[in-house]
């Protein structure tokens, strides 16, 4: 059974995040007061439904209570975010993440009610800095505070060589869970198989030996 979600504020962050729900095949309601951006999304979303989201009552009357999930999504807007949490919980919604956009407004929510506050931007930026750290890298994935899944091609050096002869858990303290070859993810690693140029690889690791690719 798909988890119910709701959105609430369709800015750039809540849009991208409410087409990746229905993407994914969650039931997904989009709620926000502007119903020009509401008539573009309701094509690919359950419900697009207008509300004020600065009203408690507005917002007590559009079905959250349904919901197995509400985001609030307004980082910009103190007001309208606290509303939207305060009235979520009084409703009985199991669990509210908040969009913050900076700890103090992150630290407000958490007192009125939301399970746990993001900051997108920030997380962004501490993605953004881990690719720069190295030219390998192409993508960083957060699986909890201490462990990540690292998407990267070979390194210049690694080319031609199998992952016996780089021996990259011990050296790297590193695990190459899969590699993506013309489009396909392969899960099984045959480690005699030389890398190649176009290889792209995915590494479980702890996040504090992310700078031995840089040694």
């Amino acid at each position: 059974m798909s988890k119910a979600i709701a959105v609430l504020g369709i800015g750039r962050f809540g849009k991208r995040l409410a087409l990746s729900l229905s993407e994914m095949g969650a039931e997904v309601m989009v709620v926000d007061a502007n119903t020009e951006v509401l008539d573009k999304m309701s094509k690919y979303v359950t419900y697009a439904i207008e509300a004020d989201l600065k009203d408690a009552d507005s917002l007590k009357g559009i079905g959250l209570e349904n919901m197995d999930v509400v985001v609030v999504a307004m980082g910009s807007d103190l007001t309208a975010s606290i509303m939207s949490v305060m009235a979520s919980k009084e409703i009985g919604v199991p669990y509210v993440l908040a969009k913050a956009a900076d700890e103090r407004m992150g630290d407000i929510l958490i007192k009125v009610g939301a399970d746990k506050v993001i900051f997108p931007e920030e997380e962004t930026g501490v993605r953004t800095a881990r690719k720069l750290m190295s030219d390998s890298f192409l993508e960083f994935f957060e699986i909890d505070e201490k462990i990540c899944i690292l998407e990267m091609a070979p390194k210049k050096e690694w080319i031609g060589k199998n992952l016996i002869d780089l021996n990259i858990r011990e050296k790297y303290r590193a695990n190459v869970v899969a590699i993506r070859e013309g489009g396909e993810l392969k899960s099984f690693v045959d480690p005699k198989e030389p890398l190649k140029e176009e290889n792209v690889l995915l590494i479980l690791m702890a996040k504090e030996d992310l700078k031995r690719f840089n040694k």
